[in-house]
């Protein structure tokens, strides 16, 4: 699955495809996007990389985590507050980190030019979150009706369902739901970051995995031909990938903005004043 582009052009108009609202008549693309490289190429969260125990120790880690952050930071009681505060910090979750902006995907993409040379492809993933919402439960759908959004908040989803054992038993069938997380840092903020958190149904094997790629290829595979696909996975090329870098660095997406703070800063600097290779 995956379409290559060969052009910067290319690429723009891939990125930007089907965001041309009718109703709205505005631009308002129905599509989040994760950058990745080629050894990253599954949408598959973290926590699955623990082994087949993980759904065993996932209440376990977010248990631990909760125990021991409280000298340094307090989100509250809920549970979808302590996911994104343990997912930021990089706690193993079921979790996958998301952006509103494809340039902010392109980063992550290109993002390690300057200490190395390109040497083998990226990715973009865009996923039409409003298409996925067709097949949530009918108590989630409904509450993103009643707050008219097309995507959950902390506090909506904590209305919605308590937590992870609930959100599981919601429906027989894997769904996904996309969550803007608390303004924790401005690395969030400046990202225009959010996260997918997949359901795993009691006994349903075909998510032992928890691969939301493949669960995205099933709901691909029923839309009609009239509507926008729901997950496309567009492959960026090695040789392009420095041009990305460049274009990118000319509208101000870098580390110097994404991550704020003196780390930020120096990752910026080093691969500014790299040399290529």
């Amino acid at each position: 699955m995956g379409q290559s582009v060969a052009t910067w052009p290319e690429l723009i108009e891939e990125l930007c495809a089907h965001a041309w609202d009718g109703k709205l008549k505005r631009h308002r693309s129905p599509y989040v996007y994760r950058g990745c490289c080629e050894d990253d190429d599954e949408l598959a969260p973290v926590i699955t990389r623990l082994g087949d125990h993980h759904p065993r120790v996932e209440k376990l880690l977010l248990s631990d985590f909760r125990q021991y952050a409280r000298l340094q930071v307090d989100p509250g009681e809920s549970v979808w507050n302590w996911l994104a505060v343990a997912q930021h910090h990089g706690l193993p979750t079921r979790l996958l980190d998301w952006t509103y902006s494809p340039y902010v995907a392109l980063h992550f993409v290109t993002a390690a030019l300057g200490a190395e040379e390109p040497v083998a492809d990226g990715f973009v993933w865009c996923v039409n979150y409003r298409t996925t919402n067709r097949y949530l439960p009918s108590a989630l759908r409904q509450q993103l009706d009643d707050y008219r959004k097309s995507v959950f908040s902390v506090e909506t989803l904590q209305e919605a369902v308590a937590n992870l054992d609930d959100f599981d038993a919601l429906a027989p069938d894997p769904f996904v739901v996309f969550l803007e997380p608390p303004s924790i840092d401005a690395r969030i903020v400046n990202q225009v970051g959010l996260f997918s958190i997949m359901s795993r149904p009691a006994g349903h094997v075909a998510v032992a995995k928890m691969r939301l790629d493949h669960y995205l290829a099933g709901l691909d595979s029923q839309r009609s031909p009239r509507d926008p696909p729901v997950v496309r996975r567009l492959r960026i090329p090695a040789a392009l990938q420095w041009e990305i870098r460049d274009r990118l660095d000319q509208a101000n997406i870098t580390e110097r903005v994404l991550f704020p703070g003196l780390d930020g800063l120096s990752a910026w600097l080093r691969r500014h004043y790299t040399q290529r290779s």
